[in-house]
């Protein structure tokens, strides 16, 4: 990434899961690096090389001037955003406007992390950006959902109203070494159950599907949307094409641990989605980019990482 090679870059939420390894390959690429971050969610960054704000992006904040921000300012969990989904809410909806305004102050490129959840429970399979979702308003998952579909929307006018360099990477399922093993979601928990010798928990009968997108392919998307000047007001899939059952992957997670632990099934959480998969033909098309990094080979880096702590 040698475009990004003595550029300042702001990362927001860059104390989260991704944002962690997005800032260490922005660092290796020569960029100059600042943080946001409340730390609500996240782990401090732990960087001599970074600097760092302790802030809420939704409330209005006094930032150093970047060339480039990444906004990952949210919580992706969702026994997390529930937590307090209001603060979801403004974090998503009044923290996109504000680095939206700081971004046209900067004239800044702005990369907004979406989401696949802006898809719901989609009625097309698998799901291209034209689609406009299938979500819930007012369901118990809509803090998240409706948020960035709304932080899309105000993205979209500034582009097209005054031409602003923003865009947007709605992520797919990604998992990766560095994840929390209470983080609520399907990799960290199968791991820790794993781990511990805990049946696996199965919501609903497991039929229903992912795709997994390990964490260095999907740090490479955000850099290329960063770099590729036709990303420019594009929104653009960023995720694993293969498609996979719960219960597939409970059994590719048995078999890299080594455990034999029994499954134990729950009820599906409101608003589940039943089948995520992307349509990632824009993304190679207009990136160049796709996924290298097998399912099997991502969790052996995560039972590497946990061995061997940093």
């Amino acid at each position: 990434m040698r475009s990004l090679r003595g550029k300042t870059v702001l990362v927001a939420g860059g104390a989260g899961f991704i944002g962690r390894h997005l800032v260490r390959r922005l660092l290796a690429s020569g960029a100059s690096v600042i943080v946001a971050d409340d730390l609500s969610s996240g782990q401090d960054v732990g960087c001599d090389q970074v600097q760092f704000f302790r802030c809420d992006i939704a409330i209005i904040q006094d930032l150093p001037s970047a060339d480039i921000i990444f906004n990952l300012a949210s919580p992706a969990s969702p026994p997390i955003y529930q937590r307090d989904p209001i603060q979801t809410w403004k974090s998503n909806v009044l923290g996109t406007l504000n680095l939206l305004d700081h971004a046209i102050r900067c004239n800044a490129t702005l990369v907004q992390a979406s989401t696949s959840e802006v898809y719901g429970d989609p009625l097309s399979h698998p799901q291209k950006e034209e689609d406009w979702g299938h979500v819930n308003p007012i369901g118990l998952r809509s803090c998240y959902d409706e948020s960035k579909r709304a932080a899309e929307s105000l993205l979209m006018d500034a582009f097209r109203t005054r031409e602003t360099d923003i865009r947007i990477a709605r992520i797919f399922n990604t998992y990766g070494p560095g994840m929390r093993p209470a983080d609520g979601r399907l990799i960290p928990n199968f791991i820790h159950q794993a781990l511990s010798g805990m049946p696996l928990t199965i919501f609903g009968d497991g039929q229903q599907t992912r795709s997994l997108c390990f964490i260095d392919d999907t740090v490479n998307a955000l850099l290329l949307m960063a770099a590729v000047p036709e990303a420019r007001g594009e929104v653009v899939n960023i995720g694993n094409p293969r498609e996979q059952s719960v219960l597939d992957i409970a059994a590719c997670v048995k078999m890299i641990t080594g455990v034999d632990v029994p499954l134990v099934f729950s009820n599906l959480p409101q608003d589940d989605p039943v089948r995520r998969c992307p349509d990632i033909s824009k993304a190679i098309r207009l990136l160049g980019w796709q996924p290298r990094i097998s399912l099997q080979d991502g969790l052996q880096e995560i039972l590497t990482a946990t061995a061997n702590p940093v």
